[in-house]
């Protein structure tokens, strides 16, 4: 097998791998995790909603690092009244590796470069009108983006989006059907309008190859 081959297996399986934990996360498979990983990112967003960025890792850091003195005192004193040997409260976690190995880096950065080079593809096609169907769509997506925008900041997106991930998901795996059946009558009728466009707009079609 060659470096490309394993190169692409590689970035397949981190690819399948981030799916299945991101799904677990957002359809609350384990509410344990989902519920911790939901309230630290939605508690951070409302914090950098109001405060610098600096300051939120300075309070976070500071909170964090008084917890751990807290307890480092608490199993200090514990363990002199006890009279027990059980040493520092915290290595197990401090002889753990935190490298970051090289390969997992590449892999990364091969997921990476090629959602961006996908992106950049998929936007050279819109904006250079190869469809002017769907650059039509795309100027009406941004259109409604210039609204949207003006009645919420970046910060506000964000935090809805998140709260969005955490609960649609589960909302439509709860009510599939009612919500399949609704949304193919409105895939049916942009589809019927698409078509129309389609056949009044001699632009949106492609011409047939020429044979040499």
């Amino acid at each position: 097998m060659t470096r490309s081959n394993r190169s692409t297996n590689s970035v397949e399986n981190l690819r399948k791998h981030e799916d299945a934990v991101v799904a677990d996360l957002i359809y609350w498979r384990d509410p344990k995790k989902s519920g911790p990983v939901f309230g630290c990112i939605l508690g951070v967003l409302l914090s950098l909603a109001y405060f610098s960025l600096i300051s939120v890792l300075a309070y976070i850091s500071l909170l964090v690092l008084t917890g751990t003195v807290a307890f480092r005192i608490y199993k200090t004193v514990f363990q002199a009244i006890q009279k027990t040997s059980d040493g520092h409260p915290f290595k197990d976690i401090l002889q753990l590796d935190l490298t970051v190995p090289a390969e997992k880096v590449h892999e990364v950065a091969d997921v990476a470069v090629a959602h961006a080079n996908a992106a950049v593809s998929e936007l050279r096609r819109l904006f250079l009108v190869e469809d002017f169907v769907d650059s039509l769509k795309f100027g009406v997506l941004l259109w409604c983006l210039t609204y949207v925008g003006s009645w919420f900041n970046g910060m506000t997106l964000i935090i809805i989006g998140v709260v969005a991930l955490f609960t649609l998901p589960k909302v439509y795996e709860t009510n599939k059907a009612q919500i399949d059946q609704n949304l193919a009558l409105v895939y049916g009728n942009i589809n019927e309008l698409t078509a129309k466009v389609k056949a009044a707009i001699p632009l949106g079609k492609k011409e047939p190859a020429k044979e040499e």
